[in-house]
């Protein structure tokens, strides 16, 4: 069954094994399919899904939504790009108030005490 294996949020590598113009279809392993819905390929406008992803190719992507009984993912490339969009963002803010900046201002502080 899928939920021994995966979960909702779970990042695995899968094959392309068919792509069609609505999604694609990813081999996760021997028991577990999924479809990667041409809107969850990347952020804004896909008009041909084959400029993103190629039969055969190895992707990873998160797992969206889970159909148990047919052993079934719902997948998604966008969300992992989003994700490390959000992480980015978040590492970003940390370098501009994180410890580097207070050494950075120790020394002109001191200065300015002096």
């Amino acid at each position: 069954m899928v939920t021994v294996k995966y979960q909702v949020g779970d990042i695995v590598e899968g094959i392309v094994t068919g792509v069609q113009p609505y999604g694609a279809f990813v081999s996760i392993d021997q028991d577990t399919q999924g479809l990667i819905h041409i809107s969850e390929v990347t952020n804004g406008f896909v008009k041909d899904i084959h400029a993103y992803i190629q039969e055969g190719e190895t992707i990873k992507v998160k797992i969206i939504e889970m159909d148990n009984k047919e052993n079934k993912l719902a997948l998604s490339i966008r969300a992992i790009e989003d994700q490390l969009k959000k992480e980015s963002v978040i590492a970003d803010k940390e370098g501009e108030h994180g410890f580097h900046t207070l050494k950075d201002k120790l020394q002109e502080w001191i200065k300015q005490s002096e």
